[in-house]
């Protein structure tokens, strides 16, 4: 069992900055696959980053070039550094971490970033 605790949400202006971190209980969590993913109201949730236990990354194309995913696997920790911020990043943003053919597959509890000026 991996328990994912996820901070660093809150209200930020358009154009700033924000860093969400995610916090795993276990070890293990370096050889998952670790993935944001995030959910605006009336809206299907949505993928933004993923990075692999080899460190490689993927980005949904509205984040490019704006949000970096990385890891600190020292401190079992998975983070999205997002800057350029805009209103359509609103959302609550999920921490996940899973193994390839999903034999496991765990969910921080979510934080809500809200830009807005």
């Amino acid at each position: 069992q991996v328990q994912l605790v996820e901070s660093g949400g809150g209200l930020v202006e358009p154009g700033g900055s924000l860093r969400l971190s995610c916090a795993a209980s276990r070890t293990i969590f370096s050889i998952y696959t670790k993935a944001w993913y995030r959910q605006a109201p009336g809206k299907q949730r949505e993928w933004v980053a993923a990075i692999t236990s080899g460190g490689s990354t993927n980005y949904a194309d509205s984040v490019k070039g704006r949000f970096t995913i990385s890891r600190d696997n020292a401190k079992n920790t998975v983070y999205l550094q997002m800057n350029s911020l805009k209103p359509e990043d609103t959302a609550v943003y999920y921490c996940n971490a899973r193994d390839d053919y999903l034999l496991y597959n765990y969910w921080s509890q979510g934080t809500q970033v809200t830009v807005s000026s």
